[in-house]
């Protein structure tokens, strides 16, 4: 047995920024695909015809469908803003290791190596622990490169 149709009404206004929306300028493929649907649901096209036109799935219109019932055009349009991946280091922990990369290197060593810096961080109890590719992202994200110079961290005069 199929589904019946599914029935929303998208208001006058919602259905001209939808059109306009479609017709031109700069959208992200996906807002320009669900603004499609959202067109063709409220004509009265059943999800599986939409989604035999449309590159969506008969599911995804139904979740599209319910959305803008629920919250409006923007809901259904577009994403909501997603946490991310939370910070490894808090900012106590970059600035000693910054500190320590502008210091001298360990006795023995000439300069910074991303590994280096990796293990003495730990070593010295900065943080419990630490991956190489963090530090090259901190290091990285201020313009710190001392696996290219001698001691960094004191002044020289040119």
């Amino acid at each position: 047995m199929a589904r019946p149709a599914l029935r929303i009404d998208v208001s006058a206004k919602d259905q001209r920024e939808l059109r306009q929306m479609v017709s031109g300028g700069v959208q992200q493929v996906r807002v320009v695909l669900r603004a499609l649907a959202l067109l063709q649901l409220a004509k009265g096209v059943a999800a599986p015809r939409i989604a035999g036109v449309i590159p969506l799935t008969a599911q995804a219109i139904r979740n599209l469908s319910r959305r803008y019932q629920a919250g409006g055009l923007d809901r259904a349009l577009y994403e909501k803003q997603r946490p991310g991946a939370a910070e490894v280091l808090d900012e106590g922990q970059k600035q000693r290791l910054i500190a320590m990369v502008c210091s001298s290197p360990p006795q023995g060593r000439a300069r910074w190596t991303v590994r280096l810096v990796a293990e003495e961080a730990v070593k010295r109890k900065l943080v419990p622990r630490v991956r190489r590719e963090t530090i090259r992202m901190l290091l990285l994200s201020h313009d710190l490169k001392p696996w290219r110079e001698k001691n960094m961290g004191s002044s020289r005069s040119r």
